[in-house]
């Protein structure tokens, strides 16, 4: 499959997508300039290096922030935490070479992965703690739109 037909694939049918019941954490990224926000749900299995054994994610956001979180739950699904935060970091890292504007929606997606690994690991610390959220610190506005706003 051609990288952009994996696209679109993830874009028709993303994959993981929805709430879960009693998920035993849960993560937050949001977007303070817009109000896009991403939830990711975690079921885990205990070890010494957790296992996420069940993700799931919700989002109030555009096309980019479905299909950014399609992937990145699939590839943290059935991986151990260490992995995760691997996976939060290189996808993070990809990210320095784009466009703010395009970065932004990914951004937040990997926060929220971040947020629920964090979340779940305080939890094991404090049982009534409830979720990190995390705010992305990139400006998604569109430099066009943004010189339009501008000129008005």
């Amino acid at each position: 499959m051609t990288a952009d037909a994996h696209l679109i694939e993830h874009m028709m049918n993303p994959k993981n997508y929805g709430n879960m019941e009693n998920p035993d954490a849960t993560g937050m990224g949001k977007n303070p300039q817009n109000g896009e926000k991403v939830a990711i749900y975690l079921k885990v299995d205990k070890q010494d290096d957790p296992l996420i054994t069940d993700i799931s994610f919700q989002a109030i956001g555009c096309t980019t922030t479905i299909v950014s979180g399609s992937i990145v739950t699939s590839e943290a699904r059935d991986i151990h935490f260490s992995r995760a935060e691997e996976l939060v970091s290189a996808t993070l890292g990809l990210l320095e070479n784009q466009s703010p504007e395009d970065a932004a929606c990914t951004e937040m997606v990997a926060l929220a992965l971040k947020a629920a690994l964090d979340t779940y690991n305080e939890k094991q610390k404090d049982p009534e703690f409830s979720m990190y959220s995390y705010h992305i610190t990139t400006d998604c506005t569109p430099k066009e739109e943004e010189n339009q706003e501008e000129e008005k």
